[in-house]
């Protein structure tokens, strides 16, 4: 955030990347349903380096309950079908040739209770970080009227600004954490 001026529209940018990432935490969370994006952490070491699945294969999802992944090079195949056993997913590829299939097993209420649990973690760091950027917001617009950059109606009339965006963002994250333990619950 620059220091000299305020920008509510970079405010609300810099929170709306904290509610992004964490429904990308979110999306990788397993289900009971496929999701291309489950496999968005897998690391595979191939040519002498470790790089993100996507760049050794296709990941598709065929079916509700089966994740696709369509490797390149036939030589990368069993790579692949290690990186993905390692990567504590619960997941155990069939190899068919140069394609691995993915039966997502059914979740036991025991790990639905984690995986409810791990979404509220992740829902709490993305309000930190929106109440973060609520502080260095609020922060700012106090040095400006110190420093005489604004007027007190100014920094009172920002300051709405900010905490209006800030119970926004949280009631969004709110929602979005709500509609993944429906998620969950329901498979």
């Amino acid at each position: 955030m620059s220091m000299t001026t305020f920008n509510a529209a970079e405010i609300e940018s810099r929170m709306r990347a904290s509610l992004e990432a964490l429904k990308r935490e979110l999306s990788g969370l397993r289900t009971g349903r496929a999701s291309a994006h489950l496999l968005d952490p897998v690391q595979v070491t191939v040519y002498g380096s470790r790089m993100p699945l996507n760049q050794v294969a296709s990941v598709s999802v065929p079916e509700p309950r089966m994740i696709s992944v369509q490797v390149w090079d036939r030589s990368n195949v069993n790579a692949v079908d290690k990186a993905i056993r390692e990567a504590n997913l619960g997941l155990n590829p069939i190899m068919d040739g140069q394609v691995l299939r993915l039966p997502i097993p059914a979740l036991t209420a025991e790990r639905r209770a984690e995986l409810v649990k791990l979404a509220h973690k992740y829902a709490e760091q993305s309000r930190v970080a929106v109440r973060n950027v609520r502080r260095e917001g609020m922060d700012l617009l106090k040095k400006l009227e110190k420093d005489g950059k604004m007027s007190e109606d100014d920094h009172k009339k920002n300051s709405v600004k900010v905490q209006e965006l800030t119970d926004k963002l949280v009631k969004e994250i709110d929602q979005t954490l709500a509609g993944k333990e429906v998620e969950i619950q329901k498979v």
